[in-house]
């Protein structure tokens, strides 16, 4: 595959990973490795700033995944500003995944909150990856305020009912054009639907999750990758126009045995 890039930096994997639900942080740290991922988020609320703590930085080797801290827990757009600056000031990172999500129990973005925080965060030097809803709208905003991705939502966050709609994450991707990178996040529940979405014409997928609380998380975390690959390829090959019509794969002319063989 052709890399990523991301604000200036290029990275091999189209896949990014979270680090939540995990039976332990053990098994956490072989799934990372057998996704082969290089960005690997983590909730700044779940990570212990206490150097003298065992923290769960310390089951993320920081020389090989870049780290991008999250907002996840932030209902507003202050909290979510607070926490990027946090994160920063105690050194993890001044790239953020953004989330404002309203304590509403939807996990549902809330589009106003994440353009202002989005706005701000991008005025202080922060690299902005946004997590947002699937309207087109809400992404051309969230391009114009300088974010470095759009992050729309293939469904619910935790849902796993993969892309509920494919026409308005294409939509997305027609509006962004290759500014920045389109990532789809949160609701992938299986390969398939990591597939589906980068042939849909995604840039990468961020996966928690599915590989977290799949049966075999080593194995998911492997065919989520293997599944981005495949969509990637997929979509630069080019699929075969649609159509109501059957064509046969082998012609009637020239066929061993035809009329049209028989009688040239």
């Amino acid at each position: 595959m052709e890399q990523l890039t991301i604000a200036g930096k290029s990275f091999r994997s189209r896949l990014m990973v979270g680090t939540g639900k995990y039976a332990s942080l053990a098994q956490m740290r072989e799934a990372l490795a057998a996704s082969n991922a290089e960005i690997v988020t983590v909730a700044v609320r779940r990570v212990n700033l206490d150097a003298r703590e065992e923290s769960i930085l310390s089951y993320i080797d920081l020389n090989q995944y870049t780290l991008l801290p999250n907002t996840a827990g932030c209902h507003t757009a202050e909290e979510a500003i607070r926490t990027a600056r946090l994160a920063r000031a105690a050194g993890l990172s001044n790239w953020v995944k953004l989330e404002v999500i309203p304590n509403d129990g939807t996990l549902l973005p809330d589009p106003i909150a994440t353009v202002e925080a989005a706005e701000q965060l991008v005025k202080e030097g922060f690299v902005v990856l946004p997590y947002t809803t699937d309207d087109h709208t809400v992404a051309r905003r969230l391009l114009d305020v300088g974010c470095a991705t759009i992050m729309p939502f293939a469904s619910a966050i935790g849902t796993g009912q993969g892309l509920e709609s494919l026409d308005r994450i294409a939509r997305i991707v027609d509006v962004v054009a290759g500014r920045v990178p389109v990532v789809v996040d949160a609701g992938i529940g299986a390969p398939s639907d990591a597939a589906l979405a980068m042939e849909t014409g995604a840039d990468a997928v961020l996966v928690n999750t599915a590989i977290a609380k799949a049966k075999d998380p080593i194995a998911m975390a492997r065919a989520m990758a293997m599944a981005v690959e495949a969509g990637w390829l997929g979509r630069q090959a080019g699929r075969i126009p649609r159509s109501a019509v059957a064509s046969p794969s082998s012609p009637e002319i020239g066929r061993i045995g035809s009329e049209a063989a028989a009688h040239p």
